[in-house]
């Protein structure tokens, strides 16, 4: 998987402190048009489920709808269970050649999350299981109502950062942000409308 030493080093909201090298922004990577026809298309056509996940030793259904899409060998453990690839949907297909180029780097799978409201929310947690590798690149697409995205550092949680991802937003995790820090979802009292995050990566073939 090759890594561009560049990546969006045009980018008018660039991360700081900690949190340089290792987050990168795009406001508006999709425009409003391309972004409403890509959400309406995958709310009405994405076979969403509601994934059981392992917490705390049970089982739980998660807090949001999902679908794990991408290349047949694309195959992904996460919190105990492991999720079986849907076919890439034809509009993500399309999307897919765009967002290797500015990121530059491949992707073979996405996890599509289904936010139906502000109760639907997702913990923290790392995108480091061992089939992502050491460094993989994380690039979060969102599309719908302004939700917070939130970073902490593993060994300092008062290290942290916020986001506010809106439609058509581009958030990419690189280099060790894995492995050294934290991500989040948190629920949001008074958010009535949908959020859809796509979450591209590249899952080593097992």
């Amino acid at each position: 998987m090759r890594a561009g030493p560049d990546l969006f080093s045009d980018d008018p909201r660039p991360s700081e402190g900690p949190w340089e090298g290792r987050v990168d922004v795009r406001p508006g990577w999709l425009r409003p048009d391309e972004a409403a026809a890509l959400a309406g298309r995958l709310a009405d056509e994405v076979p969403w489920t509601v994934h059981r996940i392992r917490m705390f030793g049970r089982w739980v259904d998660s807090p949001r709808l999902s679908c794990w899409m991408g290349d047949p060998e694309a195959a992904y453990r996460y919190s105990g269970a492991l999720f079986e690839p849907e076919p890439w949907h034809p509009a993500i297909a399309r999307l897919l050649p765009r967002l290797e180029s500015d990121c530059g780097v491949r992707f073979n799978s996405v996890l599509l999350n289904r936010y139906r409201d502000g109760r639907d929310s997702m913990g923290w947690h790392s995108d480091d299981e061992p089939e992502l590798g050491p460094a993989p690149v994380i690039a979060s697409l969102s599309l719908g109502v302004e939700r917070r995205f939130l970073l902490r550092m593993k060994n300092d949680h008062a290290t942290k950062a916020e986001f506010r991802l809106r439609h058509g937003d581009l958030l990419v995790m690189h280099g060790d942000c894995q492995r050294v820090a934290q991500h989040a979802l948190p629920k949001m009292a008074g958010v009535a409308g949908e959020r859809i995050n796509l979450t591209f990566r590249w899952v080593n073939p097992r």
